[in-house]
Parts: C-alpha cells; structure tokens; sequence
C-alpha cells in the first residue's frame, strides 16, 4: 500500500532529525579527539599531484612520501620536478615524476595511461596547480583568461575522469581539490582566477554529491580552501587583518585533512565566520565591509604577480614565463 505524500514527508523529516542528532554529536565528540588518533593510514598508496614541482604541491608530497605512499608529481617546471623526485627518493621515499601540460586534454589522458602502466592506479589525487595572472578585465589577454580556465577547472575534468573509473571498480579512494578562499569571494584583480575557483569548488561539491549518490562511500572528497599563500603566487599583496598563510601549515593541514577524510577544509578557520556576512549583511554594507575594513581590493592593487614572471619579463623571455611562472 502506497503511503500518502504527507506521510513521506513526516517519515524522511524524522529520520532526519535522527540523522541531524547522530551527526552533531560525532561532530562534538571529534573536536576533542586528537588528529592523529583519527587518522587513517596511506602507506602504499599511489598520490598524484598536479604542480607538485614546487610551492605548497611539492610539501604535500614530501609529507605524503613520508607517510609511505608512492607519489606521482605532475608538473611543467622540469628542474623542479627533478629535484622533488631526488629529493625524496634520498629520504627512503617513493616518488614518479612526469612532465605533463594540464591545460592540454590529450596530454593529460597520455600521461594518465603511462602512470597507470609503470606506476599502477592513482588511489589519491590532488588537483593542486594554479595559475594567476593578476589584472583587471580589460587588461588580461584573452589567451591568458582561456588558460587559467584550462589550468584551474578544465584540466581538473580531464584528470579526475581519467583515474576515477579506477577507485570506482574497488569504491576506494580520495580526490582533494585545491580552490581558494577567492572562489568563495570574488576578489579585486581576479575576474580569471576567482572565477575559476568558484567554477572548482562547484564542480568538486557536484562531484561529491554523485559519489554519495550512487554509493560509493569507500571514495572520499576533499575540498581545501586557502587564503593568500606566502609561495611567491601573489607576490606584493599585503593583506590588512590577517598576515599570509605559511606554505608549510598549508600543507600539514592538507595532509591533516586528508587523513581524517575532511570534507572542507578552509585556512584559516577564522574565514569561516565571515563568510555568512556575504550572504546575511545587505550587499552596500558587504561592500563598505571590504573595502574600508578588509581592505580586499586595495590590497590585491598591490598585486606584482611571481618574481620569476618580473626576473623572465627582464631577460625578454616571454616564452617561458608563459609556461613556468605561475603553475605551483
């Protein structure tokens, strides 16, 4: 006998409260139970890391290594990458490193099939590589829009389709996604990359929703939202209430999250509790905040991109800074 339709409701509202009492108070329990008691073990993994040549992709992997996983580095910047590969394999780590262009499809899928037959299946993939160029919008090239998109969303598409179907046939695994506090706020100097942040955080909340959907709990879904970083990335930008994060808590915290299977991770916690005013606040008053208080945009005026984009523009070598300067 089929139910009324109000009956559902009242059944599902139920089992929901239920639900929201079983899960509020594990909430409350693990804030008092220490990380490193929570925390699941990734010996024997195989990690791969897009941008994992330098700034906070190569920390996460040294730490990863560490920790007994064999780690995959994807990256452009071919001196990096051999020097992360040598230096943790001098550690006792196991690590692979691969050139690989993420902003270019068939590449990706290349790369993700040599990886699959000398490495084996990527049980751990971190979309981690960025790329900013830092200008208004009437002064960023066009091929520079079409390649933040390709580097910061696109090629996230490419990448998690190529090793997905893997973790899937075992339902085990973990995707991490490296988006920003700029894809929760749309920030001065940014209509590129802040847009392509919302785009991540968008798609990674999607893509978590088809998992659980269709059962596969076993494949867990980190989203990492950081503040400005002290990697070089936005050099020149001095944020007015909060100083810049150290790369080195950055990564421990992403590792942190990644072993306790974090859903959200935002960095600081503190940008947490502003985020609300966005939403509740009236949207003059959200502005007067930004810009008198925060002082958001004029901190981002200052923004002079990397150093190795000025040192390269010097030297006229435009090619290679077009390849290399951004990508971490």
């Amino acid at each position: 006998m089929e139910l009324p339709e109000w009956m559902n409701v009242i059944y599902d509202l139920l089992l929901f409260t239920g639900m929201a009492l079983i899960y509020i108070s594990e909430a409350i329990i693990l804030t008092f139970v220490p990380r490193r008691y929570r925390a699941k073990s990734v010996k024997g993994e195989i990690a791969l890391i897009t941008g994992g040549a330098g700034g906070i992709g190569k920390l996460i992997a040294v730490k990863l290594a560490k920790l007994g996983a064999h780690v995959v580095i994807w990256d452009i910047n071919k001196p990096g990458l051999e020097d992360t590969v040598q230096e943790i394999k001098r550690d006792g780590g196991k690590c692979s490193g691969y050139y690989c262009d993420i902003s270019n499809r068939e590449e990706v899928y290349r790369m993700a099939k040599t990886v699959q037959i000398e490495v084996g299946s990527v049980t751990l993939l971190i979309n981690n590589a960025g790329y900013v160029y830092g200008k208004t919008l009437l002064e960023i090239p066009d091929d520079e829009i079409e390649r933040t998109y390709k580097v910061n969303i696109l090629s996230h598409y490419w990448i998690t389709k190529a090793f997905m179907k893997d973790m899937m046939k075992n339902n085990h695994g973990h995707i991490v996604t490296v988006a920003s506090v700029a894809g929760l706020l749309g920030t001065y100097n940014c209509t590129d990359y802040s847009a392509t942040k919302f785009a991540a955080i968008g798609y990674h909340e999607s893509l978590f929703t088809e998992l659980k959907a269709h059962g596969y709990d076993g494949i867990h879904a980190t989203l990492v939202c950081p503040y400005f970083i002290n990697t070089g990335m936005f050099h020149g930008v001095k944020p007015r209430l909060m100083p810049m994060l150290e790369p080195e808590y950055v990564a421990q915290e992403v590792v942190s999250g990644i072993l306790v299977n974090q859903i959200v991770v935002v960095l600081p916690e503190s940008v947490r509790f502003l985020l609300p005013f966005k939403c509740l606040l009236p949207a003059k008053l959200c502005w007067a905040l930004m810009y008198h208080i925060i002082r958001g945009p004029q901190c981002m005026m200052m923004f002079k991109g990397r150093k190795e984009k000025r040192m390269l523009k010097n030297n006229n070598n435009a090619a290679v800074m077009s390849k290399e300067a951004f990508v971490h």
